[in-house]
């Protein structure tokens, strides 16, 4: 099925659960509440790091969240918050399941 949705995927070296929470605490509107565009979020451990896979309703809606609240608040810094911009993977979606 094809679909216009976009997937990114960020890897955040050295990243920590605290870290990320701090983060995403300050990058999304509430507890549970993803951003507006955003139809998928999920985060956790990895090999030397933390990942985070984000799929947004279309490249306009996560340009739209990365320029106008992701990147804006990075560069604010977030107290408690990742200390460096992650690893970046673009994923242009072809199939999106429930």
């Amino acid at each position: 099925m094809a679909t216009e949705a976009y997937g990114i995927v960020h890897f955040f070296a050295g990243g920590t659960r605290e870290q990320y929470d701090a983060s995403v605490a300050a990058v999304h509107p509430g507890d549970g509440q993803l951003p507006a565009g955003q139809i998928f979020h999920a985060a956790g451990p990895s090999e030397g790091g933390w990942t985070i896979m984000a799929v947004h309703e279309s490249q306009e809606s996560w340009e739209t969240f990365r320029d106008g609240t992701l990147l804006p608040r990075f560069n604010q810094g977030i107290d408690g918050g990742f200390t460096s911009l992650p690893e970046e993977t673009v994923v242009d979606l072809y199939t999106l399941l429930p």
